[in-house]
């Protein structure tokens, strides 16, 4: 599999299609995922939590439970076939202490279906990509706050999950902006920076960027540390190809413009179109974005423009 080839997309969602709703990385509050479930239930899902999501390690509080709790959790909803959809709740950090824990064979045989998230969801994001060929929705998690205040992320998951149609083409709010313009064709694939420089070298980790439109945006992050993710997808040739970049969300970070100097200095050599400001990731509205469905990136015009829906 190369970033070149596009995924297989699952079906898109019915009324009454039954959805989990798993914890891989970090603990959930109640409260959240229980106005997230009833969320769903407003969307005529049936959603049903997975039997670990309240839970709490131990020892490491920053974690959703044991790494073989959380894992058996996602492997079991997603092998259920009664199931559709598999929704995380949130992000945090512990998809890749339980990614090697799950049976890629069994769920392979399992078939495709919907998979959203994102933040630390990415290193999921790349495991299904590389292990089970599957298109994945980084977007909005269930119990997470700017997901349940903010209408326009709620409407634009809806519509990716029903009517995938009629979202083909994603507008960066505002239109965005290029900075650098043009054009350029690929599979969209990404994440959040700092997953994607940690998971080079896994099993789960693709070869390469080549011929893909890399969509990066990070949280919480000081300059100094996005400086030495992108130099590490430099340096070990990551980037090498890649066919255009799409920059979602810089929540927390230095202030934007210390950002944007850095993102031109890395990438602007590149010589491949970089649309910033497309509303992904870390931001209230986020847009959903779909991950190994080919494209057109406009990054003058603030367009994603996909060849086919996301979901089938």
């Amino acid at each position: 599999m190369t970033s070149t080839t596009p995924l297989t997309r699952p079906a898109r969602l019915t009324p009454g299609a039954r959805v989990a709703v798993v914890a891989p990385s970090g603990p959930v509050p109640d409260d959240r995922l229980q106005a997230g479930l009833d969320l769903l239930r407003g969307w005529d899902l049936e959603p049903v939590a997975a039997p670990h999501v309240p839970d709490v390690h131990r020892e490491f509080d920053y974690l959703a439970g044991t790494d073989a709790d959380r894992a058996a959790d996602l492997q079991r909803a997603w092998c259920d076939p009664s199931v559709d959809a598999v929704l995380c709740a949130r992000g945090g950090y512990g998809a890749q202490r339980m990614a090697d824990l799950l049976d890629w064979d069994a769920m392979r045989a399992a078939g495709p279906k919907v998979f959203v998230g994102y933040s630390d969801i990415t290193a999921l994001h790349e495991a299904f990509a590389v292990r089970l060929g599957l298109a994945t929705l980084h977007g909005p998690m269930v119990a997470a706050a700017d997901f349940l205040k903010n209408a326009r992320a709620q409407d634009h998951l809806r519509a990716t999950l029903f009517e995938p149609e009629t979202v083909r083409t994603i507008t960066a709010p505002g239109g965005g902006r290029p900075l650098v313009g043009g054009t350029a064709r690929g599979v969209t694939l990404g994440g959040c920076l700092c997953l994607l420089a940690a998971d080079l070298g896994t099993p789960h980790a693709r070869p390469s960027a080549r011929g893909g439109l890399l969509c990066l945006e990070d949280v919480g992050e000081e300059t100094y540390r996005l400086d030495r993710y992108l130099t590490q997808l430099l340096r070990s040739g990551w980037l090498d190809g890649v066919a255009g970049i799409l920059l979602g969300s810089w929540a927390e970070c230095e202030a934007y413009g210390e950002v944007r100097a850095l993102l031109a200095d890395r990438l602007g050599g590149l010589g491949v179109p970089v649309a910033e400001e497309f509303g992904f990731g870390h931001c209230d509205g986020a847009l959903t974005v779909p991950f190994g469905v080919p494209g057109e990136l406009d990054a003058d015009a603030g367009t994603l423009t996909l060849d086919l829906p996301a979901l089938a």
